[in-house]
């Protein structure tokens, strides 16, 4: 995994409320501006049903600039409403989220969430039980704490889930036939049941949440992905993350990611991870192929460096598969070049010397292997890097080991 799971899980919860990013929708151009106090939702809006869809498709096949037109419009149209706010910080999250090395659209974001944080609370002091201002500050909170937990500022994360919490489950008791109203609460019954069974040193922290229901939370996520109107695409890769990382359903992932690559073929977030699922599952040939196909998007709109990074790591590793030990080594010295700008050390960068070392030692030539190996130790220690690094200096690699 490109990641450890161990820092990742404790705060899951706050993480992946995220979920209700998708939700909002949006308006007809040059349409008059609409008071946030009129009792009518947003979702209800009769053109937003109709044309809703029309900006999240412009977001997820990386169209920044047609989508953000049309976010433009449903602020003009609801100034006083969370909803304009929330779906321009969209496109900052995408940014983040295609290369979460990047901290420079951080403040932005968090600019635009406390905005959509303010405009609910206007709303909440008239009506404490609107849907649409319920929504949406625990929508902010959900996606501040998924920044704060990449950022590891874990107490950040902690307190905007419980912020966030405070709402879900009214959301989906006031509408309980809403389809992505129920998501969230999906969201939270698996990974809370999951948190509780599998990872202990995250209980305490638990104690402050309501048990959840891994089947139930499964039956909620399945239903939103099934009937959803704006978050159906949402509930799909959320069942995809699940099935991957914790179901450990090679079936049911490859389901999933097809679904959102046929729809969105232009997403490399949704394109790079069809290509890691084929990898963990050993299946290299079809692996590399994907991985050959983000190579050549390289420079189309959310193809930067880092998911190329990916594909020269993947391809690497598929020849090595292969016992094509200089080819592979020719893919992990292009990783290196196209890492030399980053100060900071990420998984690829990492690992990548790891496996040259490995490549080295299955040439034969130790001292160069013995080199990558040290090197590893002066970097950052991501996913029991220097574990691996320390046992090759001690032993060298041989084929069959990792």
């Amino acid at each position: 995994m490109p990641a450890s799971k161990a820092l990742r899980v404790p705060f899951v919860v706050a993480l992946l409320l995220s979920g209700l990013v998708h939700a909002p929708a949006l308006a007809q151009a040059r349409t008059p501006a609409i008071p946030a106090s009129q009792a009518v939702s947003v979702l209800d809006d009769p053109f937003v049903q109709n044309h809703g869809k029309r900006g999240l498709d412009f977001l997820y096949n990386m169209k920044f600039e047609e989508a953000n037109y049309i976010f433009e419009q449903i602020d003009r149209r609801y100034p006083e409403h969370p909803v304009g706010p929330f779906l321009k910080a969209l496109n900052t999250w995408w940014h983040i989220l295609l290369d979460l090395s990047d901290e420079s659209y951080d403040r932005q974001f968090v600019k635009q969430m406390e905005e959509v944080v303010r405009r609910s609370d206007r709303i909440l002091k008239r009506d404490k039980r609107n849907p649409d201002a319920m929504f949406f500050k625990s929508a902010a909170y959900a996606f501040e704490g998924r920044l704060h937990a990449n950022r590891r500022q874990w107490l950040k994360a902690a307190l905007d889930g419980r912020r966030a919490m405070s709402y879900v489950f009214d959301l989906a008791k006031l509408d309980p036939d809403n389809d992505d109203f129920i998501f969230a609460a999906g969201i939270y019954d698996y990974y809370s049941d999951v948190i509780r069974e599998n990872y202990p040193i995250a209980r305490p922290f638990m104690a402050f949440f309501p048990n959840g229901n891994r089947e139930r939370g499964l039956l909620e996520l399945n239903r939103t992905a099934q009937n959803g109107t704006y978050i159906q695409t949402e509930a799909v890769y959320f069942l995809l993350q699940i099935f991957y990382m914790y179901e450990h359903d090679r079936e049911k992932s490859i389901e999933y990611v097809t679904w959102l690559r046929q729809k969105y073929p232009d997403n490399p977030f949704f394109h790079t991870f069809e290509g890691r699922i084929y990898a963990r599952w050993g299946q290299w040939a079809r692996s590399e192929a994907i991985f050959q196909e983000v190579l050549k998007k390289y420079g189309m709109p959310g193809y930067n460096n880092a998911s190329a990074e990916q594909a020269f790591y993947y391809i690497a590793r598929a020849k090595f598969a292969y016992g094509q030990y200089e080819e592979a080594l020719h893919n992990l010295k292009q990783l290196d070049r196209l890492l030399a700008g980053r100060k900071e050390d990420v998984y690829w960068k990492v690992w990548g010397r790891v496996r040259q070392g490995m490549i080295y030692d299955a040439l034969g030539r130790r001292d160069e292997a013995v080199a990558m190996y040290r090197s590893v130790l002066k970097m950052k220690n991501i996913g029991e890097a220097h574990e691996r690094a320390k046992e090759y200096l001690k032993t060298p690699f041989r084929y069959g080991q990792g």
